[in-house]
């Protein structure tokens, strides 16, 4: 479904990404993980059209995307949730999430079943979004990127500077997005978050993926526990 294939990718004169190859198959969830630096959140930016490749495919359907804006990207199928969260505080929570609200494949993500997802956002529909906690504005940044009905789900740390339940309550939903399908690449720095959701994992570190692996894989391997993830 997505493919990145030698990567190269620069801010400035700053060589970040080095080469970088991974896919996303259909109905797969793929973790990229590393240090604060590594890599992973350019990865997503070039995956979604923020940051051009200076060489290297990026590629979504075995389609050529490297040189497509963002919009074009998303109406292809491919939803973003940025690291943050990027909702429109001056609109409400219904607002929010149909502002840009559309029919993909089946058009199966409605307000019920958002609601059912995510209930606080039901309860919370007529506040503002600068009103909402920090875990309920990551619920309706994941929300409003499921409203656009994609295909793939790039998610960017979701589980940053989250409370444990609240946590708890965006790894089950992202569990019922797994169930149903939903092609995930997912960054994330909370290793067992990681680990609980990714069928594939990737680590960088300094642009490169240093490994690859199944979650028993990851789990069992110390050296790159200890020496890219700091665990």
């Amino acid at each position: 479904m997505l493919e990145l294939n030698g990567v190269h990718a620069y801010y400035g004169d700053s060589h970040v990404l080095r080469g970088v190859s991974l896919s996303v198959g259909e109905g797969e969830v793929v973790c990229l993980l590393g240090r604060n630096g590594a890599g992973k959140t350019t990865t997503v930016l070039t995956a979604m059209g923020y940051l051009k490749p200076r060489a290297g495919r990026v590629a979504y359907r075995a389609q050529d995307i490297a040189l497509l804006r963002p919009f074009e990207i998303a109406r292809l199928g491919v939803g973003y949730v940025p690291q943050e969260r990027g909702i429109f505080p001056s609109l409400t929570v219904l607002e929010n999430l149909t502002v840009f609200a559309r029919h993909g494949d089946g058009g199966q993500w409605t307000l019920p079943r958002i609601h059912a997802l995510f209930p606080v956002l039901e309860a919370r529909g007529g506040n503002l979004g600068f009103q909402l906690s920090g875990g309920e504005q990551q619920m309706l940044s994941i929300a409003r990127a499921l409203m656009l009905n994609p295909s793939l789900l790039l998610l960017d740390e979701p589980s940053e500077g989250l409370a444990p339940l609240i946590l708890e309550q965006i790894v089950t939903a992202l569990r019922t997005l797994k169930r149903e399908g939903l092609a995930i690449l997912l960054v994330e720095q909370n290793l067992r978050t990681a680990l609980a959701l990714g069928d594939r994992h990737h680590v960088l570190n300094k642009g490169e993926i240093c490994f690859t692996g199944s979650s028993a894989e990851l789990g069992g391997n110390e050296a790159v526990l200890r020496n890219y993830l700091s665990v």
